[in-house]
This record gives structure tokens, C-alpha cells and sequence, in this order.
């Protein structure tokens, strides 16, 4: 091959890898990084589903695990699922079975009939998102939103509920048509991935879907503002999402040195400092 056609192939093959890595930046690439939007949650910590206790006597998403938070001066994170009825309510499993020992799907039950339900055994109850905001008490607070056949709905209940909130909150999901919704629907609010391997988003996930999850190759559709990933090894394209600007957020945390290489943290079982930055 003479020189000319070496160059050529040079040429080609460092086109192809550039575009290539183009490719690549413009699916994983975060949304436009707000300072002013980060403050509130940059360098504190998260209590995961409120504080609650690991002998369940203040059970996860309570109101009390909330107002536990708050009186300490943590922010917390919460899950929010839409019921049969168009009711918000603070749970985060998709049935009642492991928390209330009572076989159901929360998106085929009215909030009425999820209120009928004790936590853990205790006398707590399935708190609606309006009580969970009451108890956090303007406290900052990660809402998670919980996928469905009615994602577009959800959304657009818990952004109008959230609008009374005297507090700092931002919105998150494992599911980017989610977040997609508050990149168009309401650019003010942050906005984050939820994502973890692929083996765990295997089991409820088809492969190619799990794939792309846990790489965040969808930030395309949503521009996430941070990514909140599961602690442990991180995919190169997150660690690239992260290196060009997504906020990172670390879950669940059960130790102080998750705050290392963590820009905020969702943590339980342990008491942290309130802020690290």
C-alpha cells in the first residue's frame, strides 16, 4: 500500500473513531449544568425513604421518617406512585406485600385502600405525598418517581403538588421518559437519571433495555442534570456522563466514605454529617 493510501486509511479510520465518539457524547451528554439549581443539593446528605430504623419501628417512607430527617437537618429522598384513582402515594415498592404484609399492587389500589394499610406492623401508615411534605417541613428532598402505565400523569400531579413545597426538591427515576417530562414540561426543576448495573435492571428489564439503562445511553431523550448511580463500579459511558458535567449522586450509602466521590448521598442506617461541602 503506498503512502497516499495509507494516509487514506488513516484518515478514514480516525473519522470513523471520531464520529464514533461523537456518537457517543451526544447519547450519553448531561443537560446544561445550573449552579444555582445544584446548590441546594451539592455536599449534603440524603436519608433514603426518610430516617428510618432498621428494626422497622419507624418504617422506610413514613411520615415519621420524614419528620425524623428534618428535625435533624438531613434532606431526604422519597418514591412517589400514582394509584388506580390518581392519588399520590409515598411507597416504594410496586405491591404491599414485603412493608404490609398484604398482597396488592399499589397502581391497581385507590389511596383510600392503601391508607387502610399499617407499615411494618406499627400503627404508621402509607403517607400521601402531601403529608410526606408536611412532615419534611421544607427540608431539601430527592422525589422519586415511580414508573407506570401513566408516567405523563404522574408527573404532571407531582409537579403540580410540588409547587406548595416551601423547600428545595428535585425529581428522579430509573425510568428517562420520566425526567424526559421535566426537561420539557418544567426546565427549573432538577432533574436525574437512577440507574445501576445491568445484571440488577436484568431482572425487571429486557436485555437491551437493561443495557442502555445502566449505561445511561438515553440521556439523550431527558439531558439529566445528575446521575444517581448504585455505589460500586461505574460503566465507562457514566463515568463519561459524569466527566462532562452530570452532578453525581451516590445510593445507597452505609458508610461516611461514600462522601468522597460523591457530590450529594443518599445514605440510611447511619447517622452522617448534614452537609460535607
Amino acid at each position: 500500500m503506498s503512502l497516499n493510501k495509507w494516509t487514506r486509511a488513516g484518515l478514514a479510520a480516525g473519522g470513523a473513531l471520531a464520529g464514533s465518539m461523537a456518537a457517543l457524547v451526544f447519547l450519553v451528554a448531561p443537560g446544561k449544568r445550573d449552579l444555582k439549581q445544584r446548590a441546594p443539593f451539592v455536599g449534603r446528605n440524603f436519608a433514603h425513604r426518610g430516617l428510618h430504623r432498621i428494626d422497622k419501628s419507624t418504617p422506610e417512607n413514613s411520615a415519621a421518617a420524614f419528620e425524623h430527617a428534618s428535625r435533624i437537618g438531613y434532606g431526604s429522598e422519597l418514591d412517589v406512585h400514582l394509584t388506580a384513582d390518581g392519588g399520590l402515594a409515598v411507597f416504594h415498592d410496586d405491591d404491599t406485600k414485603r412493608l404490609c404484609g398484604v398482597e396488592g399492587r399499589v397502581s391497581d389500589m385507590s389511596l383510600a385502600e392503601l391508607k387502610e394499610l399499617r407499615l411494618a406492623g406499627t400503627e404508621h401508615r402509607i403517607p400521601t405525598l402531601a403529608e410526606a411534605l408536611a412532615a419534611a417541613k421544607g427540608a431539601p428532598l430527592i422525589v422519586e418517581l415511580k414508573r407506570g402505565a401513566r408516567n405523563a400523569e404522574l408527573c404532571r400531579k407531582v409537579y403540580e403538588q410540588m409547587q406548595s413545597y416551601p423547600g428545595p426538591w428535585c425529581v428522579e427515576s430509573f425510568d428517562p421518559r420520566i425526567v424526559m417530562w421535566f426537561r420539557f414540561h418544567a426546565p427549573e426543576v432538577l432533574r436525574g437519571q437512577l440507574s445501576t448495573r445491568f445484571r440488577s435492571l436484568r431482572k425487571s428489564s429486557g436485555a437491551v433495555s437493561a443495557f442502555l439503562l445502566s449505561r445511561c445511553m438515553l440521556n439523550f431523550l431527558s439531558r439529566p442534570q445528575f446521575i444517581a448511580y448504585e455505589i460500586g463500579r461505574k460503566p465507562l459511558t457514566v463515568r463519561l456522563c459524569e466527566a462532562l458535567g452530570a452532578m453525581k449522586v451516590a445510593w445507597t450509602s452505609l458508610e461516611w466514605k461514600t462522601e468522597e466521590k460523591a457530590d450529594a448521598v443518599i445514605f440510611q442506617f447511619y447517622r452522617p454529617r448534614v452537609k460535607y461541602k
